[in-house]
């Protein structure tokens, strides 16, 4: 993994693909879900983060510099 959004993203295809096998027996689906859910969970967290960066950078976008200040995580001093 590459640790690239795309990547995640061929990931989750890559286990659709896996899901849809008709050659899954019932045993096999179940471990199939349940490594789905595993993925989803991860892949929500990983979207989310994403999502949270990008409205940082767009906070930074729109007002510059002197927001830096709220946000301690992209630039600014924490207290």
């Amino acid at each position: 993994m590459k640790n690239k959004l795309t990547d995640l993203n061929n990931h989750l295809f890559a286990q659709l693909e896996r899901l849809s096998s008709e050659d899954l027996d019932a045993e096999a689906i179940e471990r199939e879900v349940k490594r789905t859910e595993a993925i989803v969970s991860v892949a929500d967290q990983i979207t989310g983060n994403a999502d949270l960066q990008l409205k940082a950078a767009k906070l930074y976008a729109e007002h510059g510099p002197g927001v830096l200040q709220m946000l301690p995580q992209i630039g600014g001093k924490s207290e």
